[in-house]
């Protein structure tokens, strides 16, 4: 009985290490004298990670859901949503945001280099619960609108930048 209860409990830390979620805080001071915040929180177990970046009126969250493959986007500054397709090329794994929010860097814009520039659509997406319960907790409630990767970024495309998140360039 007692090799039970010790196997039995071996298990449960195993499987606790295995499907562990990894929760994140990261301060940065910000340029100006502000403070901007971040969160990180990696779930293992449903493979999506959220990423919070507090800074007022310039703050957003996102949503990494890595076996839907698509990534959202709130901007508090437009009272939007944004969700598009992940490009693996593009988007960090959930082990890189994992390591990179371990070494507690930035996720905002100016520590991230462009990697890819999505422009938004102006067509409102009228079901965000097609997107997963994940997005659908993001953005429900407010407009939100699809974003189609700009296959050639230094052609332009962008008639006003409004954030990057991740080397991700939404342009509206």
């Amino acid at each position: 009985m007692q090799a039970f209860v010790v196997y039995t409990a071996l298990l449960g830390v195993l499987l606790t290490i295995i499907v562990a979620d990894d929760n994140i805080n990261i301060s940065n001071q910000g340029n100006v004298g502000s403070d901007v915040h971040q969160t990180v929180n990696i779930n293992n177990h449903d493979n999506v990670a959220n990423i919070n970046n507090y800074n007022g009126w310039d703050s957003w969250n996102t949503v990494c859901d890595y076996n839907k493959g698509l990534f959202a986007a709130r901007l508090f500054s437009k009272t939007s949503c944004v969700v598009t397709r992940m490009n693996p090329a593009v988007v960090p794994s959930l082990a890189q945001l994992s390591k990179m929010a371990g070494e507690k860097k930035s996720f905002s814009e100016s520590t991230s280099p462009l990697k890819a520039r999505y422009t938004v659509t102006q067509l409102q997406v009228k079901n965000v619960a097609q997107y997963g319960e994940h997005i659908n907790a993001l953005c429900r409630g407010i407009p939100t609108f699809y974003a189609q990767e700009i296959k050639n970024p230094k052609c332009g495309g962008c008639r006003a930048n409004i954030v990057t998140i991740l080397g991700i360039s939404l342009c509206f």
